[in-house]
C-alpha cells in the first residue's frame, strides 16, 4: 500500500486545498493529512480564522482524504516516518528554495519523496483573510 502525506493550516478551505487533496489521492492509496493545531498557526506568527476542531473536520470530510491528523510541530519528516508515507505532497511554491533541496537530500535518505504539484494561481487562504477584512473595514466605515 502506498501512503502518501501532506499538511497545511486548511483555514478558510477553498479550490487551491482542493486540488492538492485530489492530485494527492491520485497518487497514493491512502493519504493522510496533518492539519495545524492553532497554537503552532500562532507559533509561526498567524491567526487561523476557524478554529482547529472545525478545520480537521473539514479535512476528514473530504473524499479524497483517508485520515486526517493533528500537526503539532513543523518536523514533516518525522511525521511521514511515523506515518509510514512514501510521499510527502506539498504545492510547488517551495520547489528549488534551499530550505526544500536540503529538505529532498533528508527525505530520499528515508526513502520518502517530495512531490510537487501546481499552486493554484490566484487563490490562497491569505488572500481570502485580506479580502474579507478589506470588506469588514469598508462595512464599519459605513455604520459610521
Amino acid at each position: 500500500m502506498i501512503i502518501g502525506y501532506t499538511t497545511g493550516v486548511y483555514d478558510l478551505f477553498h479550490i487551491g486545498h482542493l486540488n492538492l487533496l485530489k492530485n494527492a489521492k491520485g497518487m497514493c492509496d491512502k493519504l493522510i493529512v496533518g492539519v495545524t493545531v492553532d497554537e503552532l498557526v500562532a507559533y509561526k506568527g498567524k491567526q487561523a480564522m476557524i478554529p482547529f476542531e472545525d478545520r480537521i473536520e473539514l479535512v476528514r470530510s473530504c473524499k479524497y482524504v483517508d485520515a486526517a491528523v493533528p500537526q503539532y510541530d513543523m518536523d514533516k519528516l518525522a511525521a511521514c516516518k511515523k506515518l509510514g508515507a512514501q510521499f510527502l505532497f506539498v504545492g510547488d511554491d517551495w520547489y528549488g528554495t534551499e530550505k526544500w533541496k536540503k529538505y529532498e537530500e533528508d527525505f530520499a535518505k528515508e526513502g520518502i519523496k517530495i512531490v510537487y504539484f501546481p499552486y493554484t494561481k490566484g487563490v490562497s487562504s491569505t488572500k481570502i483573510t485580506e479580502a474579507l477584512n478589506a470588506v469588514r473595514e469598508h462595512n464599519l466605515e459605513d455604520v459610521k
